[in-house]
């Protein structure tokens, strides 16, 4: 599976602080119990990389909306 194939996969995420002054990405499902701790830079580089995502994709959104009318 490759990060442009769709899944029918559920998982909660959970996003927070732990008590040892670390960022803690939660992910949990059926069969799925992952903890992901990363230290405030690495977090902070990890936002930074969802957002630059993100805006990639609604450029792609926008684009394929333009391109249907």
């Amino acid at each position: 599976m490759g990060i442009n194939t769709e899944s029918d996969i559920s998982a909660n995420l959970q996003i927070g602080p732990t008590t040892m002054g670390m960022v803690r990405i939660y992910v949990a499902g059926d069969g799925i119990d992952l903890p992901l701790d990363f230290d405030p830079e690495e977090a902070e580089e990890i936002a930074q990389e969802l957002r630059t995502a993100a805006a990639g994709a609604r450029k792609m959104a926008e684009a394929a909306k333009a391109k249907k009318k």
